[in-house]
């Protein structure tokens, strides 16, 4: 099966700091893949480094085919790749429903959501639609953060420490919604803390240290490797 993103020998850099040493990550289509590791270890880098954010990179990324290594993170964003940091970026000033109407269109092989579509999905942001975004709670603003992309078109979505900080129920709904993408073709690449959230969700895994990938298997062998996840991760 051919990989929608293909990153071979990654390496970036912040300035004059190396932060990503050679990594190689293969994902396919409709894939939900998720990166592990430690604070630090690298897969916050990595998901900027896709949608060329640090300062300088190397090697190779390519999203079906196209080599976007050398290219800007809006040309990257028109490939249908969209990116949900971890600081959100809501515009607080406009309502819920003004952020939803703001994103531009790309050309992702998905047509983008109708508000309709995008309410179905998350009755939270239908009920609070004329809320101004100060007024969010941190888990509606994730909502809105995710919801953004989709209306965007982008089919292949880099998700940043989505359950970061957030109470259960709203970490059930959010895993609720990957669980609708993931029926509905989109492609996921997660950068996770919360390995209970992620582990029933993920078909594959990277583990990172210090800027690799040191281990990579299926959700099939996460009974195996639970030892190793120990020691990798401590959890």
């Amino acid at each position: 099966m051919a990989c929608v993103l293909e990153i071979k020998n990654l390496q970036a850099w912040y300035g004059e700091s190396h932060v990503l040493h050679g990594v190689d990550i293969c994902v396919h289509e409709g894939e939900v893949v998720t990166l592990l590791g430690r604070n630090g270890a690298g897969r916050t880098t990595t998901l900027r480094a896709i949608m060329g954010m640090t300062d300088a990179r190397s090697g190779s990324i390519a999203i079906r085919g196209t080599e976007t290594t050398g290219l800007p993170g809006h040309r990257v964003a028109h490939l249908g790749v969209g990116y949900c940091p971890e600081e959100r970026g809501i515009f607080a000033s406009l309502t819920c429903e003004e952020n939803l109407l703001l994103p531009p269109v790309l050309r992702g092989t998905t047509p983008s959501m109708s508000l309709d579509e995008i309410y179905d999905i998350f009755p939270n942001l239908a009920e609070r639609r004329h809320s101004p975004g100060t007024r969010l709670s941190g888990g509606e603003q994730q909502m809105l953060a995710v919801a953004r992309l989709l209306r965007t078109g982008a089919d292949l979505l880099l998700l940043d420490e989505i359950s970061e900080g957030l109470a259960p129920v709203v970490v059930k709904s959010l895993a609720r919604t990957i669980g609708i993408l993931r029926a509905k073709g989109f492609t996921i690449v997660m950068v996770e803390q919360n390995f209970q959230f992620a582990a029933p969700l993920a078909d594959r895994f990277y583990v990172m240290e210090h800027g690799r990938v040191v281990e990579s298997f299926g959700a099939s062998q996460l009974p195996a490797l639970a030892y190793r996840l120990t020691e990798l991760l401590g959890v």
